[in-house]
């Protein structure tokens, strides 16, 4: 241990944050996947259009964990901490644009490139949880 290691308790890296913030990214692929089922599957649409809306709100319900997370055990973290901030904050926005998207159409143009730069978010996160400070 480093004489900067003993001065400093504050955890560089959370294995916590790790799992729930990949668990929320995992959900955010798997949105993908199952809005392309429902698009191109009209025969089982509502079935995939309802695992969706389920996969969105598990997906929000990790994001809301990773923030938690993320102020208590990476406070010092700022990038991590805005980022999971974001995270959350893109994840509600796609979830009240989905539910909005069934009376107005016209929202998928802005819901789907939201949920490309929310895409990019679950990817860049996690991987900068596991970067030291």
């Amino acid at each position: 241990m480093t004489t900067a290691e003993a001065v400093s308790p504050a955890r560089e890296r959370s294995p916590l944050f790790g799992a729930v913030i990949g668990l929320a990214s995992l959900g955010v692929l798997l949105q993908g996947l199952w809005a392309g089922l429902f698009f191109g599957d009209p025969g089982n649409h509502d079935l995939w259009v309802r695992v969706h809306q389920i996969g969105g709100m598990v997906t929000g319900a990790l994001a809301l964990v990773a923030v938690v997370v993320a102020l208590a055990q990476l406070r010092h973290r700022r990038d991590i901490v805005v980022g999971a901030i974001v995270f959350f904050v893109f994840v509600v926005a796609e979830i009240g644009l989905g539910e909005a998207v069934g009376d107005q159409r016209g929202l998928v143009a802005v819901h789907i490139p939201l949920a490309m730069a929310l895409m990019g978010l679950a990817v860049w996160l996690p991987l900068r949880a596991t970067r030291r400070g």
